[in-house]
């Protein structure tokens, strides 16, 4: 086997659905496009997006002697929506244990298989944790297209899928990004409500629900009020809508098994969440993003709202 092929079969060994190679170089491309969306503040509060900005650009500066990026997908899609039919809504990739546990354990076996196989190699491990521009690696790996919606979107389960990369001064031959298979659809555009695709592969972050009730601190603007469609962790909305999305397959992965907690839960339950609930049930979910705080809010605010 070539090494290419024994990097994609030693990932799927470490439980990883998809894996491609791109080279480590500067993304000429997307400076300006970043420059830009950060000028236009579509980061929001969310202050370290603007921080270490050429790092962002070129993963050499991350780790010196980079010349490999192997990105590494992990389907996330759950057998069921649990929320259907309910007032509540959290976001489907928080259902079960944060992923960052999840895949950081996979990577580590994944470089361990990578160093049985090729000797000792030098790199880094991302799981969504640092200035790297994961999807951008994907989308030039061939992995799949970045979408109207801004996700990463696979030809072949389409977008509910974590990105993670190894950064790596392993040489290894890189793959060929695939086309945009969006066409003409806007489905993704059409369904937003707070209009946060603000044109076509532009999201304004400070407007997407999954922002205001995740990452902003804050309290949430009044004008979202009637909005927010009962989302009160995230949202899924674009990707619900999005076509490619039909071919979505549910996750064969026990760490990713949904938390029983959220079965029997009921309006009240959420409503009346507390400290000892949120420590007992909820302290390895990614919901601790949000804190209880940030979580009470969005909870308050959709009860409060207008219909939506």
């Amino acid at each position: 086997m070539d090494k290419k092929t024994t990097i994609v079969q030693l990932a799927k060994q470490a439980g990883f659905d998809y894996c491609g190679i791109s080279k480590a170089q500067y993304l000429e491309n997307e400076a300006p496009r970043l420059e830009k969306w950060l000028r236009r503040g579509h980061h929001g509060t969310m202050e370290w997006m603007q921080n270490h900005f050429d790092k962002r650009l070129d993963p050499r500066l991350l780790v010196p002697g980079a010349k490999t990026i192997i990105s590494l997908l992990v389907n996330y899609y759950p057998e069921k929506d649990l929320f259907e039919n309910k007032k509540y809504k959290i976001s489907r990739y928080a259902y079960a244990i944060d992923y960052h546990i999840v895949i950081k354990k996979m990577m580590d076996e994944f470089v361990q298989l990578l160093e049985h196989a090729f000797g000792h190699i030098e790199g880094r491990c991302f799981v969504d944790s640092a200035p790297v521009m994961d999807k951008v690696w994907a989308a030039k790996s061939g992995l799949g297209w970045i979408g109207k919606n801004a996700n990463l979107i696979t030809k072949q389960h389409g977008s509910y899928y974590f990105v993670a990369e190894y950064i790596t001064d392993l040489e290894a031959d890189a793959d060929h990004a695939i086309p945009d298979y969006c066409g003409t659809c806007t489905r993704c555009i059409d369904a937003c409500p707070t209009d946060a695709i603000s044109e076509p592969y532009v999201v304004d972050g400070s407007k997407c629900i999954s922002y205001l009730t995740i990452e902003l601190k804050d309290e949430i603007d009044a004008r979202y009020a009637g909005k927010m469609k009962n989302w009160i962790f995230g949202c899924d909305i674009c990707q619900e809508v999005c076509p490619w999305n039909s071919f979505a397959k549910a996750h064969q992965n026990a760490d990713f098994k949904p938390f029983e907690v959220y079965l029997g839960m009921t309006e009240k339950d959420w409503e009346e969440i507390n400290e000892d609930f949120f420590e007992l049930y909820l302290k390895k979910s990614a919901l601790k993003r949000t804190k209880l705080k940030g979580l009470k809010r969005n909870i308050l605010l959709s009860l409060n709202s207008p219909s939506n």
